[in-house]
């Protein structure tokens, strides 16, 4: 999560944007290089992504042959380079920056500030937020302010991190039922984003909540006084989380925008919590009543 999380759903700006790859002085040809390379892909694969040839291809890398704008784009493309980086690839090309980086809190971006309170007010009951390239908070419902209800509050000062605050040892880590299995999940999403983005603050993050203490062995899996429970067969990877005395279940969904041309609006993303069993729903019902 990245601004404070207030009941209300307004949107803050306090978090800064990350860093991406910045532009090279060794030109464009390295730069796709590597993002070539990382993904595994051929050049005469890419060439015929992109209707080239792996003669061209290999021209371009070496510098031997500059490409066009809608080159470098189409390129870009059909090498999923993420839109802040495509901007460094175009300046390292020698062209002008394709895409905007508009402040979420320009005039510009009122429909899309509007837009996502309603969609994650809408939500409500149950627990939906908005996050940063970088998992600062930048939205979220009265869903997600119960479920960090109690929680000390130099955690909960802005800009408050999504990572940071569900793995810390004082955050919601000791809340969660099923923390190694839930801690895992998030290290290899982090793991999967900073191989697609290269961002060097992504990584620091990485690095810092990695490092938290993992749980221990003898966490339980029941609040006191429990009774082991019938098994749910659940569809995915459930987040079991303790709240006044009850065991709450939720799956996890993640949303982005299609085709964004702007790089603020291609780094967020919408989490949705679904209840992952009646109890939950019940729960979180009685609340709203």
């Amino acid at each position: 999560m990245t601004t404070s999380a207030s009941a209300s759903g307004s949107v803050s700006t306090s978090a800064g944007a990350p860093g991406g790859a910045p532009a090279s002085g060794k030109g464009v040809g390295p730069l796709l290089r590597g993002w070539r390379e990382q993904r595994r892909v051929s050049q005469l694969e890419l060439a015929l992504r992109a209707g080239s040839s792996a003669r061209h291809i290999s021209f371009v890398e070496t510098g031997r042959s500059r490409p066009s704008e809608e080159m470098v784009l189409r390129l870009a493309e059909h090498l999923d380079v993420p839109v802040r980086d495509r901007n460094a690839l175009l300046l390292a090309a020698g062209y002008a920056p394709r895409y905007p980086e508009t402040p979420l809190d320009d005039p510009a971006l009122d429909a899309l500030r509007e837009g996502v309170e309603r969609l994650i007010q809408g939500y409500e009951p149950y627990p939906a937020l908005v996050v940063d390239a970088t998992y600062h908070v930048v939205a979220a419902n009265r869903g997600i302010a119960m479920l960090l209800d109690g929680l000390p509050e130099r955690l909960l000062a802005p800009p408050l991190n999504a990572m940071r605050l569900t793995l810390h040892p004082e955050g919601l880590a000791p809340r969660i039922r099923n923390l190694r299995e839930w801690r895992g999940h998030l290290l290899a999403q982090m793991e999967r984003d900073i191989a697609l983005r290269r961002s060097d603050a992504l990584r620091a993050l990485y690095e810092e909540v990695a490092a938290y203490p993992p749980p221990s062995s003898e966490h339980s899996s029941l609040l006191p006084d429990e009774e082991p429970a019938e098994p749910v067969p659940y569809f995915a990877l459930p987040m079991q989380i303790e709240h006044d005395g009850r065991l709450l279940s939720f799956i996890s969904s993640i949303s982005t925008f299609n085709t964004p041309m702007d790089v603020t609006v291609a780094e967020l993303a919408i989490e949705t919590l679904l209840p992952a069993d009646p109890a939950t729903v019940k729960y979180l019902h009685s609340l709203m009543s």
